[in-house]
């Protein structure tokens, strides 16, 4: 049997794949939108770290470019620049750069030759950049240019130095320069928590990142926008910002910023929240299955309920089972309880159709009990009133007397019969229920037809090793006298036909814990239109029965808890089945519980109850 065939299993799967998904899709949603959101966090702080470094660029040059401009002003410095002596300017270099914080300052003569040099970035010798930037301060016009050196970057800002800016007169130069080194670096990492890397001419100067990735740096200097990178097995999302603007008072290319951001790092944290969330789901997941089963067993525990009251009316023939009622609970189905309420309305509809049922049968047997006794009695009592007729004649002969008076006995006997057979019907069967051993009261029924005359015996086929069956012994023995006399009257036209008559008695083990009881004959069967009626009461196929001899049979086997079937084909013989439980106490138990119907009203009759129009 599929797994799904159970109303409880589908129930369950249904629901528990219902949760399962809804679950798995908001975990799914939940992880889209935490990874979307960590991810536009990461671009948003990459593009703010680029922000502030450019803003920190831009307000130290404007810085420097003042400072320069009043420094460039002083007298003092005018008249050291116009003796052209070095050990003269050089002094006030060095105290003019402390006082400004410059990491460079050169003071050059209106010829070019460098006067002064200071501060803790001097490079080796001027490269073209630095001197196009002199060039152009000496032409009177101040200039910005950035020059490479060992260290890193430097941003130098050349202003002239002249006596009068109405009428200049240039006496020399005034350069003042900010560094971009390792140092401005790390503060830069430290403040924005990002990666920083100062390129200029398409080289990395410097990089808080291990000089290793220098050549993967330098292939994101010519890309714009953000891109994604792996450096020593993490990955890193990149920026790139031009420092300054290339422009007209500009000399040179400009410095590249790189600012980079270990995606790894930063969305590390996922790895732990998508940890939590599965297992988070795992959990809600079985709980939501046990709440699913739950749930199954809620709608389905009452269907059980029913199904198994349905089972037992089938196996016992009581139609007026009920099942227990659930109490109102939050964990109990509405619809079940009305399930319940309406089954059990049902079998009292039942119960009262039984009951109405059987009151009407038995006012139908009394009528047609009425119409066969009359039939039955009225036969003898002509007989008899013939005999009598004879008896009153004075020359009667002693030996017609004798031969009247046998015929009145004959009929008085008949009489008789026909009263304790419709009593034996009419009147409540009264059980004596004991442990018998069914093979002996077998043999006893045999024994008591074989005992009349006949051509033939009835043959036995007794299973061995039958356990004992709680019954009323006598009562079975009479109903299997009746079905062995009926059985050796069907099988005795053989004889005539030159066939040997054949009965069979046979016991054996039957299904679900029975014993099985059948009579078979060789006779000419029961026709089609007939079988169903054999067991009907005063219905009979023979000219001098009364029809109730089967009809009584089937009252004591019911009425000791077994069933009845018949099997019969024209022409082949007749077979007639006994099923009885090992166990037959339930018959009182039926009775106590005063259940209406043809079934209940058999088992009152078995413990002697009497019925509804009886008491």
């Amino acid at each position: 049997m599929a797994f799904t065939a159970s109303l409880t299993n589908r129930i369950f799967v249904a629901s528990a794949a219902l949760t399962v998904v809804s679950i798995g899709v908001a975990m799914l949603a939940v992880n889209a939108a935490v990874t979307t959101q960590a991810e536009k966090e990461l671009a948003r702080g990459l593009e703010e770290s680029a922000a502030f470094v450019d803003e920190y660029r831009t307000t130290l040059f404007d810085h420097f470019s003042r400072e320069a401009r009043l420094v460039a002003d002083l007298p003092k410095l005018k008249a050291a620049v116009d003796s052209d002596d070095p050990p003269t300017v050089q002094p006030l270099a060095d105290d003019y750069g402390r006082q400004m914080g410059a990491d460079l300052v050169v003071v050059t003569s209106r010829a070019g030759r460098v006067l002064a040099q200071s501060g803790s970035a001097r490079p080796a010798e001027l490269s073209a950049t630095a001197l196009d930037g002199l060039h152009e301060a000496a032409a009177g016009a101040a200039a910005t240019s950035f020059w490479a050196y060992p260290g890193g970057v430097l941003q130098v800002v050349s202003v002239p130095i002249w006596i009068d800016p109405a009428l200049p007169e240039i006496l020399g130069t005034l350069s003042v320069g900010s560094s971009l080194d390792s140092r401005v670096a790390e503060r830069f990492k430290t403040l924005t928590h990002s990666e920083i890397a100062f390129a200029l001419g398409g080289r990395i100067l410097v990089s808080t990142l291990p000089r290793s990735a220098d050549e993967t740096l330098a292939r994101l200097l010519a890309t714009t926008g953000t891109q994604t990178l792996a450096l020593d097995g993490d990955e890193y999302v990149g920026v790139t910002r031009a420092l300054v603007r290339p422009s007209a008072g500009a000399a040179g290319p400009a410095p590249m910023a790189l600012i980079l951001r270990s995606r790894t790092e930063r969305l590390r944290f996922l790895r732990p929240l998508h940890t939590q969330l599965a297992a988070t789901a795992v959990v809600a997941v079985l709980v939501a299955v046990l709440f699913s089963y739950g749930i199954a067993l809620t709608v389905a525990r009452p269907l059980g309920a029913v199904t198994a009251a349905m089972r037992e009316m089938s196996a016992t023939g009581d139609l007026t089972r009920r099942i227990p009622e659930a109490q109102a609970t939050a964990w109990n189905d509405e619809d079940a309880r009305l399930l319940a309420t309406t089954f059990n309305a049902m079998t009292a509809s039942i119960d009262r159709f039984q009951r109405e049922a059987a009151l009407r049968e038995r006012l139908s047997s009394l009528g047609r009990l009425s119409t066969v006794i009359a039939h039955e009695i009225r036969n003898p009592l002509m007989i008899i009133k013939a005999s009598v007729r004879l008896l009153k004649r004075a020359d009667a002969k002693v030996e017609d007397i004798r031969a009247t008076v046998a015929d009145i006995e004959e009929e008085i006997a008949r009489l008789n019969r026909i009263v304790s057979e419709v009593l034996d019907f009419s009147r409540p069967i009264s059980f004596d229920l004991a442990p018998a051993d069914l093979n002996a009261i077998c043999r006893s029924a045999a024994q008591a037809v074989d005992a009349a005359e006949g051509p033939f015996r009835v043959t036995l086929a007794l299973g061995d090793g039958l356990p004992s069956l709680v019954t009323d012994a006598e009562r079975l023995r009479q109903a299997l006298v009746n079905v062995l006399d009926n059985a050796r009257q069907a099988a005795g036209g053989r004889a005539d036909a030159g066939e040997a008559p054949r009965v069979e008695l046979i016991t054996a083990p039957g299904p679900d814990g029975r014993i099985t009881v059948a009579v078979r004959d060789n006779g000419a069967g029961i026709a089609a239109e007939a079988l169903p009626r054999v067991f009907e009461p005063y219905f009979t196929t023979k000219r001098t029965g009364s029809g109730l001899g089967l009809a009584i049979t089937k009252n004591i086997v019911e009425g000791l808890g077994g069933t009845v079937h018949v099997r019969s084909r024209p022409g082949e013989g007749t077979e007639i089945q006994f099923d009885f439980p090992l166990e037959s106490q339930h018959i009182a138990r039926e009775a106590a519980r005063g259940v209406g119907g043809p079934a209940s009203e058999r088992a009152r009759r078995g413990a002697g109850v009497p019925a509804e129009d009886e008491r």
